[in-house]
């Protein structure tokens, strides 16, 4: 049982149980592309690009397309969450507090979902047939911290990286960073700068886009010390595999005094797809 529930008792004419500030749910499951599927792995076809070959004369030959091919393997794997709620802890509530522990719940298992699509992001992706290569994001896909927060120069850089690798423009984009990286862009911009006005407007909240990327901002990027990895994308680019969505269950416990008990479970996995969609940029904090 929860220890913390005893510290409702300090003052029984509270109104409900103030559930503490969290990032609730997953911000980044529908920035990605998902596909639900069965078993402990799963594995998506790789069809690379191809040229189409001009035809030379009339009845000619048809000429056949050595099309690339390749397999990405996602690992799969359960996540769950369990609580329980004394029947006294409810009496002494004015509210039952099987919602709010439910909503914890939920945001404990979004944080996860995005935990794996952000170490699919910068980790080593599993590829052939059987999954048994090791792909890592190449060095050009990555980002210099350069000493520098996150810049417009570096936002600029993204941005060509991924033109350069003909992504789709058509393709949604996203850059994932943490709070920090939002300052850095402010602080560094010049107010006589013509960037000046969208980047306060991002700050402020007033948009969520510049420069073609869709910001999200995420305390789950990692952190190595002297710089966080922050990362560019586009949807195509990270696959999120579900095996079970969210499923909740609040029932009594016979077995612990009738408590309730809240559980939440999920299995999924993730991996990047395409290293041309993907850019690393290295933050300095």
């Amino acid at each position: 049982m929860s220890t913390q529930i005893t510290t409702a008792f300090v003052n029984q004419f509270s109104q409900n149980i103030q559930l503490l500030s969290q990032q609730m749910g997953s911000l980044m499951r529908n920035t990605v592309r998902q596909e639900t599927v069965n078993g402990e792995k799963a594995f998506f076809e790789q069809i690379g690009s191809a040229v189409a070959q001009k035809r030379a004369s009339r009845h000619a030959s048809t000429p056949i397309m050595d099309t690339p091919h390749a397999r990405r393997m996602v690992t799969m794997s359960d996540y769950e969450y369990a609580d329980l709620v004394d029947d006294q802890d409810k009496i002494r509530l004015l509210i039952s507090p099987e919602s709010t522990y439910g909503k914890a719940a939920a945001a404990a298992i979004g944080r996860a979902m995005d935990d794996e699509i952000i170490g699919a992001l910068g980790g080593t992706a599993k590829t052939g047939v059987s999954g048994g290569t090791s792909t890592a994001l190449p060095s050009s896909q990555k980002i210099a911290h350069g000493s520098a927060g996150l810049t417009i120069a570096k936002l600029i850089s993204a941005k060509k990286i991924m033109d350069q690798n003909s992504v789709d423009p058509s393709i949604e984009r996203y850059i994932v960073v943490s709070p920090e990286q939002i300052e850095d862009l402010l602080n560094t911009t010049s107010v006589t700068s013509a960037d000046f006005n969208s980047v306060k407007a991002l700050v402020n909240g007033t948009v969520d886009s510049f420069m073609g990327f869709k910001f999200i901002t995420s305390n789950r990027l990692k952190d190595d010390g002297t710089s966080r990895l922050c990362y560019a994308y586009a949807r195509e680019g990270v696959v999120m595999a579900l095996g079970k969505d969210v499923t909740a269950k609040i029932d009594p416990r016979p077995d612990k005094s009738y408590s309730t008990q809240i559980y939440y479970c999920s299995t999924f996995g993730a991996s990047r797809m395409q290293e041309e969609m993907v850019v690393e940029l290295a933050c300095n904090e």
